[in-house]
């Protein structure tokens, strides 16, 4: 990394010039620095208003960039060890699918973990890929889906010698990470590309003593979420790109779904994020790390919770651990995750990221403070002594394996029928079910439908998780094939 070149910000440089020359503007957006809606102004203050502008020569155009952008892609691959770099203002969703789409064409196999984020089976729908799921392993005692083994990615290449790509999840929101290394040797070996939903890695190209990241593994793209660990405005994201890939190809991708109009204030927070972390990011998350550490020592010490961390590596579906994520078991007392995140909001004016059957996580990042664990530790210690009840066992995984019946796209575009979902055992869903977050399909379309997995889905939704994807906004139907007669 060039630490030198890394300490300019191209985009945000030449928006604090533009700011500062009071150009008339005659273009969108229409509400004209602000002038047009006082309240936004009142909302995101003068400075924020003045900056959401159009592309414009002097600013450069995300979908065909030659200038600030160009440089601030070229920052972003010199920072991350890519060969390119693309910046995303569609979420991380996009750069999951743009690799997706990159890729694969109509029929083509990949190799996929089935807790996927719904991302990627969405991709499925619109390239009409065909997935080859890996069941993941599944740890029953905290009820989560672990890594990719390696001998299982091993057996679905050499039963599939045809797929095009494998796809990896690395970390998990839950910390778990896989052997990134052998499986992206693997993919090679069998003239597969390698592609990594990385969402929740931003952090591991800058901390230290962290899991390695994708493009130290050699993967040939990564799709890394900026906005979670790495400090920018919610939504943007960083497509990387390895040597392999032909990056004036997934540019054509990226511009099929990718908005023309590109907010500024979303490319310049990747800009200024990119930089903060190429000057500061070793040291910033080695406190991040720290936090983690001594919230996960706080919380054991409480009784009744597990806040798990690098004792569950076992060399496999365990590879490594990212200790930066803060994942707490909460069954111990007697509550599910969901349960203890209500409380946390409701009660002590905690906002944690998710809650789930079993467990809870709070992203712990860059913007944190030990003052913010004390008082989360000392919340969950209030809601073991006021709220915790008697053990219960029942749901102990939180991942069902599904059967794949017809391919996502097929499925999705098939004629179907609405039915209540207690009666929808045996037919083959034609939409996907989900918690939201984390937002892995309990059910995905194309599947069949067991009552193991209606059961889940229900006590789910009785237990407060907040559920999307099917058409009924309340869940108590779903989209079913039409049965052949």
């Amino acid at each position: 990394m060039d630490i030198e070149r890394q300490k300019c910000a191209p985009i945000y440089t030449a928006l604090e010039r533009f700011r500062k020359q009071r150009v008339v503007p005659f273009d969108v957006p229409g509400h004209k620095r602000g002038r047009g809606n006082p309240e936004l102004v009142e909302l995101l203050g003068e400075r924020c208003v003045n900056i959401d502008v159009n592309s414009m020569k002097p600013l450069d155009n995300l979908c065909h960039p030659v200038s600030v952008i160009k440089e601030a892609e070229e920052l972003a691959a010199d920072a991350f060890g890519a060969a390119h770099a693309f910046l995303m203002v569609n979420g991380t969703t996009s750069s999951v699918q743009a690799m997706i789409l990159s890729v694969c064409k109509p029929g083509d196999k990949i190799i996929m973990p089935r807790n996927v984020h719904k991302s990627a089976i969405n991709a499925l729908i619109l390239c009409g890929a065909i997935p080859v799921y890996i069941d993941p392993k599944v740890d029953t005692h905290l009820g989560i889906p672990l890594g990719s083994e390696l001998s299982d990615a091993r057996a679905a290449v050499e039963a599939n010698p045809d797929a095009v790509a494998i796809l990896i999840n690395n970390p998990t929101y839950y910390g778990i990470c896989s052997d990134l290394k052998g499986l992206v040797k693997l993919a090679h070996e069998h003239h597969m590309l390698a592609l990594v939903d990385e969402a929740h890695g931003t952090h591991l190209y800058f901390g230290p003593d962290l899991p390695c990241s994708a493009m130290e593994a050699g993967a040939d793209m990564s799709a890394v979420s900026m906005h979670k660990s790495g400090g920018s405005l919610t939504q943007s994201s960083i497509l990387l790109v390895g040597p392999r890939v032909n990056a004036g190809y997934v540019g054509q991708i990226i511009n099929l779904t990718q908005t023309t109009s590109a907010s500024y204030l979303l490319m310049s927070s990747l800009d200024i994020s990119r930089r903060n972390l190429a000057l500061r990011g070793k040291e910033s998350f080695a406190k991040v790390v720290n936090m983690a550490q001594y919230a996960r020592h706080e919380i054991n010490d409480v009784g009744g919770y597990y806040a798990y961390g690098t004792e569950l590596i076992n060399g496999g579906s365990i590879y490594d651990f990212d200790t930066t994520k803060l994942a707490v078991y909460t069954r111990g007392i007697g509550l599910t995750g969901i349960e203890v995140y209500d409380l946390l909001r409701d009660e002590y004016d905690i906002q944690i990221e998710f809650g789930d059957l079993s467990n809870m996580l709070a992203y712990i990042s860059i913007g944190d403070r030990i003052q913010d664990i004390e008082r989360l530790v000392g919340a969950l210690a209030d809601i073991r002594r006021l709220y915790s009840q008697p053990k219960s066992e029942s749901f102990t995984a939180e991942y069902i394996s599904p059967t794949v019946a017809v391919s996502p796209q097929k499925a999705f575009y098939a004629e179907k029928e609405s039915l209540p979902i207690r009666e929808t055992a045996g037919r083959i869903c034609g939409e996907s079910v989900m918690c939201y977050p984390p937002g892995i399909p309990m059910l995905a379309p194309g599947e069949v439908i067991t009552q193991e997995i209606i059961d889940y889905i229900l006590f789910a939704k009785e237990k407060g998780c907040s559920m999307q994807g099917p058409e009924s906004p309340d869940i108590s139907k779903l989209n079913v094939l039409k049965e052949v007669t």
